[in-house]
C-alpha cells in the first residue's frame, strides 16, 4: 500500500472508533489530513482556495473547534471521513494521471 492509502485507512479507522479517539489525536489527523490534500491538490492542478465553501475550510475549523471541545463525536467522524474521501479521490486522480483544467476567467 503507499503512505495516501495507509494515511486513508487511519482516517477511517479512526472515525470507526470516534469514542476511542482524543481530542488532540484527532486534531492532529485533520491537521495532517489537511496539508496533505492541499499538497494533493497542487499536483493535481487545483489551485488553493480559502473561500468558506472549501471543505479544506471545513476540515480546518472542525480540527480548531477540537482543540475548543466544540465538536461532537458525530462531528468529529465526519471531519475525518470527509478528509478520507478527499484523499481518496485526489490519490485516484494522481493515480490515473488525469489532467485538470480550471478556466480561471469563471472564478
Amino acid at each position: 500500500m503507499s503512505s495516501t492509502t495507509d494515511f486513508i485507512a487511519e482516517l477511517v479507522r479512526a472515525a470507526n472508533e470516534v469514542e476511542k479517539l482524543n481530542p488532540a489525536e484527532a486534531r492532529r489527523l485533520l491537521n495532517r489530513a489537511v496539508n496533505t490534500i492541499r499538497y494533493m491538490r497542487e499536483q493535481v492542478g487545483i489551485p488553493g482556495s480559502q473561500t468558506a465553501g472549501d471543505v479544506v475550510v471545513d476540515l480546518q475549523t472542525a480540527a480548531v473547534a477540537l482543540g475548543l471541545g466544540n465538536r461532537s463525536p458525530d462531528q468529529i467522524k465526519a471531519a475525518l471521513l470527509d478528509a478520507a474521501g478527499m484523499l481518496r479521490d485526489l490519490h485516484i486522480v494522481l493515480d490515473t494521471g488525469t489532467e485538470i483544467q480550471i478556466d480561471r476567467e469563471s472564478q
